[in-house]
This record gives C-alpha cells, sequence and structure tokens, in this order.
C-alpha cells in the first residue's frame, strides 16, 4: 500500500510566519525556535518573511494575506492565556478556526504553533522546557506539510 511521509528540508522553499506581539515574552521565544528550526532544515533566512501582529485574533486574517503570496507554508505563533473570563475560550476557538479556515479555503498550508495555556508557568513550559518548543514543532510541521502537499498538487501546479 502506498504511504506518503513529508521531508524536513527547507532548501529552496519560501515560509511566512505570523506571530503576535501579545505576551511577546513567549511568542518571541516560539520565533526564535521556529526560525533555528527552518535553519537547520537548510533554510535560508532571507526566504522567510516575519509578520508581526497585535495579538492572537489578528493571526488568521493575516495568515490569508500572506496565502496570497507564493509561500510553501505559513507558520502562526502566538500565545493565549487563561484570564478570569471568557475571553479566554473565545480567543482559543476563534484563533484555531480561523487558521483552518484559511488553510482550508487558500490550499496553502498553515502549521499552528498558537500556544493556549491556563497559566504563564505553562505557556513558558512549551517554549522550551518540559514540553519542548511549539515554535520548533510548528516549524517541523510546516516542513512536512509543504512537502506532503507539493507531492500532491497535479503535474502541471508543480514548482519547477
Amino acid at each position: 500500500m502506498p504511504t506518503h511521509l513529508g521531508q524536513l528540508s527547507a532548501k529552496g522553499k519560501r515560509f511566512g510566519i505570523v506571530v503576535s506581539r501579545f505576551n511577546e515574552f513567549i511568542t518571541r521565544r516560539l520565533l526564535l525556535s521556529a526560525v533555528e528550526t527552518l535553519k537547520q532544515a537548510g533554510g535560508d533566512e532571507a526566504a522567510l518573511d516575519i509578520v508581526w501582529v497585535p495579538g492572537a485574533l489578528e493571526i488568521p486574517y493575516f495568515c490569508q494575506k500572506l496565502s496570497r503570496k507564493k509561500y510553501d507554508a505559513i507558520i502562526a505563533l502566538g500565545c493565549v492565556l487563561r484570564g478570569d473570563t471568557y475571553h479566554f475560550e473565545c480567543v482559543s476557538n476563534e484563533v484555531t478556526r480561523g487558521i483552518s479556515q484559511v488553510a482550508l479555503e487558500t490550499g496553502v498550508p498553515i502549521a499552528s504553533g498558537i500556544i493556549t495555556a491556563d497559566t504563564l508557568e505553562q505557556a513558558i513550559d512549551r517554549t522550551g522546557l518540559k514540553a519542548g518548543n511549539k515554535g520548533a514543532h510548528a516549524a517541523l510541521a510546516a516542513l512536512e506539510i509543504s512537502d506532503l502537499s507539493q507531492n500532491f498538487e497535479s503535474p502541471q501546479r508543480r514548482k519547477s
């Protein structure tokens, strides 16, 4: 039976990264790890476009904007921390839904590195401590899904 696996190579690929400034203490660590992961996979920093947005709710909109350019994949990075109100659930759900909707509507792969955490300590753990770095995880996912996506393109649409 045919099995398809994506390769973890960034050589010759372009990536867009949308990162939220809100909770920048966390998101900057996600970004640095994502960029380092892409570079270690043979990527060129000149082939990365980074867009900083005010908060997590703006991420899907700018993923859609970037999807109109020629990227192999887009990486979405943000951090939503639970507060004392229902706002956490609304933001978390809408960001996830928006990113998925953009990917499905545009056909551009989007890897999510959005941390949703109850506490700042949990978020910090997801930037390189107990749970690894979710920015690196998102970059690895972007590498894999961009390669898989190319493999499923029609021959006329594939890059030469």
